[in-house]
């Protein structure tokens, strides 16, 4: 188990440096660019099966325990430690990471988006991988640090070379604001590093901010919780989102909505939380109204872009859906109990496989119809994908009612328990405050149902045989496209049926890192 959780996150820098050499002659097949992808599948493919292996050997009968750890000195001056584990917090997250990585790469191997080399390509994919891995593993706070910056070069790349319009601006806007707030996010965790004396996540978690002073924690929690906020992305922090998603090719958006976006709220509970709790007390409240008006803000974007005559993108429509979604996570985490903070985590996981799955429909119908915009999708009388293409209709009209939290679905379970954190919040923040901030989110699941639906109506219904847009014969699913995107389905089914599965992993976890790691 320790061997296989090292394996998982070294792997992938290791196939990335395969994928920049010549391919064996033998492994070729019919081009070189076809062994690459090849390459890409098959490393993407063991990573995937070492999670799995990891999570059957996974002792599930003692969740909050840090299993297959590792823990290595590397830098003694500062005592930096090579320090890896997982717990049933992280374990979900590293298992849906490397299974959004394996269907990207599966599905470029089919349709690889338009732009330079495919060997460039696959080793940026495979780096980005390493690096979103290790966020998700790693014990130690500069090790978390360098994780959490390792994915900005490889995403920059893959928006600014094999993106779609604007994708240079786009990129250097993700990359900027991402930067920036990284930088103010180091001096925090080197402010709790120096104060405290180690780096160790573990030992600060145990020792439950017991050894920082409440100003310490105060200027630990803003600094680092700027970096984490940019990430996420919190409004008003989240401009960088739209943009960088639109340009983004298919695969580029469903790893940062499905992936990236989830390391800024793992931040939020495996570091803030539970190494600076009387800091996150006094911001808790701020952090639940960023997150209530996000949710509302995020889906009036949304209706704005769905109506008649606005020419909304609709990669850029569930960009700031994701603005919604993520609010509801960072409610949870406000809440600062043990319902909320499973809500958040619940809802990271459901909104990390159905946007993940919109974004690969959203792709779909761009490459079908040649554009994204919604107003010539829809056409005069709509797209009407029911009649057109049936099954791509049907993925479609799923994934948005799993998005608007359908009962029965994943999205359910995570903004209930979210709102459930809302009602009754941890002792000493204000209840009239946060019941409020419920009010707000559950008015935004209104909002919600009403732009998803919107976006069903015009898209999937309407006359096939009327003009339209859409070409007279158009492609339904293809093999490829099942494969990649069924087992997202299935996840969500599955979640939303039988929530036990993931709740009984983060919530013997979720208590004991509340409790100051005390089980």
């Amino acid at each position: 188990m320790q061997c296989l959780l090292a394996f998982i996150v070294a792997a992938p820098l290791l196939g990335a440096a395969a994928a920049l050499l010549p391919a064996p002659p033998g492994l070729k097949g019919r081009s070189p660019e076809q062994a690459v992808l090849r390459h890409g599948v098959t490393v993407t493919g063991v990573i995937l099966a070492a999670a799995i292996a990891l999570t059957l050997g996974f002792d599930h009968d003692a969740p909050s325990r840090f299993q297959a750890t590792t823990d290595i000195s590397w830098i003694q001056a500062l005592n930096v430690r090579v320090h890896l584990g997982v717990d049933g917090i992280s374990l979900p997250l590293l298992l849906m990471t490397a299974l959004l990585f394996f269907l990207c790469a599966l599905y470029s191997y089919f349709k690889l988006p338009a732009g330079p080399s495919p060997k460039a390509f696959v080793a940026l994919l495979l780096v980005l991988e390493s690096g979103t891995l290790a966020t998700f593993a790693v014990l130690d706070l500069l090790l978390f640090f360098l994780a959490f910056e390792m994915v900005l070069i490889p995403m920059y790349f893959l928006i600014a070379r094999w993106g779609g319009a604007q994708r240079q601006a786009a990129a250097w806007k993700f990359i900027l604001y991402t930067l920036l707030g990284s930088v103010v996010m180091l001096l925090g965790l080197l402010l709790i590093g120096l104060k405290s004396g180690t780096f160790d996540m573990v030992a600060l978690a145990t020792d439950n901010g017991r050894g920082l002073s409440h100003t310490t924690q105060l200027l630990a929690v803003l600094a680092i919780g700027i970096g984490l906020a940019v990430k996420t992305p919190m409004w008003p922090l989240h401009s960088w989102l739209p943009d960088a998603h639109t340009a983004a090719p298919t695969v580029g958006s469903v790893l940062l909505a499905g992936v990236l976006l989830k390391m800024g709220t793992y931040g939020f509970v495996r570091i803030l939380l539970p190494v600076t709790p009387d800091g996150m007390q006094t911001f808790a409240p701020y952090l639940g109204a960023f997150a209530a008006v996000g949710i509302v803000y995020g889906s009036l974007a949304c209706l704005a872009l769905a109506r008649k005559g606005n020419k909304g993108d609709l990669k850029r429509l569930i960009a700031y859906s994701s603005v919604g979604h993520m609010g509801f996570v960072l409610l949870g985490i406000a809440s600062m109990t043990p319902t909320g903070v499973n809500g958040a985590l619940f809802a990271n996981i459901a909104h990390g496989l159905i946007t993940g799955l919109l974004f690969f429909l959203v792709g779909a119908l761009k490459d079908r119809y040649g554009t994204a915009d919604l107003d010539t999708l829809a056409g005069a009388t709509g797209a009407a994908l029911y009649g057109r293409a049936p099954r791509l209709g049907a993925y479609l009209a799923f994934a948005a009612v799993a998005s608007l939290g359908l009962p029965g679905l994943a999205g359910f379970w995570g903004e209930m328990l979210a709102l459930f954190g809302a009602f009754d919040p941890a002792e000493g923040l204000s209840r009239p405050a946060f019941l409020t901030f419920m009010a707000v989110g559950a008015f935004g699941t209104l909002l919600t149902a009403a732009y998803l639906l919107i976006v069903v109506r015009r898209v999937c219904m309407g006359d096939p045989k009327a003009q339209s847009a859409a070409p007279a014969a158009l492609a339904d699913v293809q093999r490829y496209e099942f494969a990649a995107w069924t087992p997202l389905v299935a996840l969500t089914v599955l979640a939303g049926l039988w929530p036990a599965v993931l709740l009984g992993l983060t919530d013997p976890a979720v208590q004991k890192l509340l409790a100051g790691g005390k089980s």
